[in-house]
């Protein structure tokens, strides 16, 4: 099956740069015995309280600058596996993966626990965000576990992570309707993916 043909995602274009900036510090981590579970780890702890604690108490700029630092650890741990004599794991890949899933979820329920308890519409669509955000890597573990490639979709968990902080900070800030606005493009993004990732899994399936 061929792959379908993407326009760069924001992480793709930006990947060379970032990773020229981090390796030295990367190599600096790998020198002193410093391993990338162990980044991987202290990141989602970091991640997990900071979204817990801010944003129930609608510290929503706060919350986003402290998540955002932790968060940079998925940068890290890959560049010290890359660089280390040892290389990437399985299951350094498993727990990056599963953590990855935590802290996204964790994330997105401390963020509409406040519209959740104002009764606010916008609750529909965090939760809607939430749901879609665990299917699609959930359709393409599976997929995988047959054999079909599907990577596709129209935004990568990197892009997603981007536009729910941005629109939080910002929310934070006092910006007017820019937290609807964010849910609405991740509900939208999510929704597409997932029936993009269901459609490749329905055409690979029965093509043997």
């Amino acid at each position: 099956m061929g792959k379908p043909t993407m326009v760069p995602m924001i992480s793709s274009v930006l990947k060379p740069g970032v990773t020229r900036l981090i390796n030295p510090v990367a190599k600096w981590a790998v020198k002193i015995g410093i391993t990338p579970n162990a980044i991987t780890i202290a990141g989602a702890v970091g991640v997990v309280v900071s979204a817990s604690y801010f944003y129930p108490q609608e510290k929503f700029f706060w919350g986003t600058i402290a998540i955002s630092f932790f968060a940079l650890s998925d940068l890290f741990d890959g560049a010290i596996a890359r660089i280390s004599q040892k290389g990437a794991s399985k299951w350094g890949g498993f727990l990056d993966s599963t953590i990855d899933r935590v802290t996204d979820s964790v994330i997105l329920i401390a963020l509409v626990l406040p519209f959740i308890e104002a009764k606010d519409p916008i609750s529909y669509l965090g939760i809607l965000t939430l749901i879609t955000g665990i299917l699609i890597p959930y359709i393409r573990a599976k997929a995988e576990s047959f054999g079909i490639e599907c990577s596709v979709g129209i935004a990568e968990r990197t892009e997603r992570l981007i536009i729910i902080l941005v629109a939080a900070g910002l929310h934070g800030l006092g910006i007017p309707f820019v937290i609807a606005i964010g849910f609405w493009i991740l509900s939208i993004l999510g929704v597409i993916t997932v029936f993009q990732r269901i459609f490749v899994v329905y055409k690979g399936l029965h093509k043997r």
